[in-house]
């Protein structure tokens, strides 16, 4: 047998709770389904199940490899539904919830778009400042920046982004140019307010490295942020997709070019048990229309 075989099997014994219960689903004898588990304990040098007369419990390397067996399988499901997907027609309802400014700046017009050229899907996008809960309130997709902390969601890189410091030549010709990162305690930092991490403490790859900033000025909205910065009211840490152009034109110029913060874009989903040709389509329409324009 297989480790895909294997975890399959595992699951299902899990599920039933008694050697009988899962014989009976299997279609073989009781003793088959223990003398495979035996088999699967010994090629893991691990006891996953307690067994009783009448019932059977994971032990702690049990519960650890049914955790495991149930992502692995249901990826393997969602690549294989994907892939037969791929030959169905989008339709239906797609409800996708992302972030105000990315959502309104790229992912609308994205969803737009591709109602025009699947018009049996009915889109919907809900924008709001902070993730919702996809299972709960029945979305079919969410944008977000960075890997969600559930393993319920599956994510799909759709964008690579990193954050950066810029601000408008006039202000650092006015205020001068950090040259470290300790030099920002003398500047007027202007400071987004989302989501519930700490938003004045500024965290960098480079290193693992940090720093606490503070400023007159802070919004929770990344629109009105940036509008500040290209005002030259201070300096901002925004997303290369918000700035580059900003950068490209002159209006603003980066500021400690080599520190910035990782924050790639994710299409996730939750994990399902038939992926639907309207999300897999979508997520990959928007995939190449983001490579397009950022590319």
């Amino acid at each position: 047998m297989n480790d895909e075989s294997d975890m399959a099997f595992f699951a299902l014994v899990a599920r039933s709770g008694s050697f009988a219960d899962a014989a009976l689903e299997l279609g073989v004898s009781g003793s088959a389904v223990s003398r495979r588990l035996a088999r699967l304990e010994e090629r893991l040098g691990a006891r996953l199940m307690h067994r009783t007369t009448r019932r059977a419990s994971l032990t702690s390397e049990g519960e650890a490899y049914l955790a495991a067996a149930q992502r692995i399988l249901s990826q393997i499901a969602a690549v294989e539904e994907s892939i037969a997907g791929a030959r169905e027609q989008p339709r239906g309802l797609l409800r996708v919830n992302a972030t105000f400014q990315f959502g309104r700046e790229h992912v609308g017009p994205a969803l737009a778009a591709f109602q025009a050229e699947y018009p049996e899907v009915e889109a919907q996008l809900v924008l709001s400042d902070t993730p919702r809960n996809l299972v709960e309130e029945g979305f079919d997709i969410g944008i977000r920046f960075g890997l969600p902390a559930s393993s319920q969601l599956i994510a799909r890189l759709v964008l690579r982004n990193r954050r950066f410091l810029v601000a408008t030549p006039d202000y650092l010709a006015r205020r001068g140019t950090p040259q470290r990162l300790s030099d920002l305690s003398g500047h007027n930092c202007i400071i987004i307010r989302q989501e519930d991490t700490a938003y004045d403490l500024w965290r960098f790859a480079e290193g693992g490295e940090s720093v606490r900033v503070g400023g007159t000025l802070s919004s929770n909205d990344g629109e009105i942020a940036r509008n500040w910065t290209l005002a030259g009211l201070g300096i901002m840490m925004r997303s290369e997709w918000d700035v580059n152009r900003h950068i490209a034109e002159g209006r603003l110029v980066k500021v400690l070019p080599r520190h910035f913060s990782e924050a790639h874009i994710y299409a996730v989903y939750p994990q399902p048990s038939h992926l639907s040709a309207k999300v897999g389509r979508f997520v990959e329409f928007l995939s190449q229309r983001l490579a397009r324009s950022f590319g």
